[in-house]
């Protein structure tokens, strides 16, 4: 038996919430691509590890110090990259739940470097949508790709073994 948060009409609900979701990474994430250094962001939450009231916890400006920044060129292409592949897999429901991981990752690295912005509410979201990860499924790619579906397409012959390459000629 399906529960409440599986029902189609519910189910609407969360393709909504997910869409938005995968909205605003592809909007964070598009405009980066090719053109972002995130030297100043590291630094400015290094700084914020410092001080009477740190903001940043020391391990994590250490981190960002000694990691991240010797790597910064790494970070330049993970960054744009991850925020539109975690859109990308959003909007079209495919991979929702390594999606909402990793946008929940990326969400708790930028609340952990100081910065607030709409990250608490990003995170909310996706922590809600991986509670009804089932449901999220209901409009979406993910729907398709499931094993099942994969186990019928071979009983159908799709996945047949054959001859490839120069013996096929």
């Amino acid at each position: 038996m399906k529960k409440w948060y599986q029902n189609k009409y519910v189910a609407v609900v969360w393709a909504v919430l997910r869409i938005w979701l995968g909205i605003q990474w592809l909007e964070a994430g598009w405009h980066k691509l090719g053109a972002f250094d995130a030297s100043g962001f590291l630094q400015g939450a290094i700084a914020k590890a410092g001080g009477e009231a740190p903001v940043v916890q020391g391990w994590y400006g250490a981190f960002l110090e000694t990691f991240a920044v010797p790597n910064v060129e790494l970070f330049n292409f993970l960054i744009p990259a991850g925020e539109v592949l975690v859109g990308l897999g959003l909007i079209f429901g495919a991979l929702t739940a390594p999606a909402l991981i990793a946008g929940a990752f990326m969400n708790l690295n930028f609340l952990m470097a100081g910065t607030i912005s709409t990250n608490p509410i990003l995170l909310t979201v996706a922590i809600v949508l991986l509670f009804v990860i089932k449901g999220t499924k209901v409009y979406g790619l993910d729907h398709f790709l499931t094993v099942e579906n994969f186990k019928k397409l071979k009983e159908k012959g799709l996945f047949k073994k054959g001859v490839h390459g120069a013996e096929a000629h």
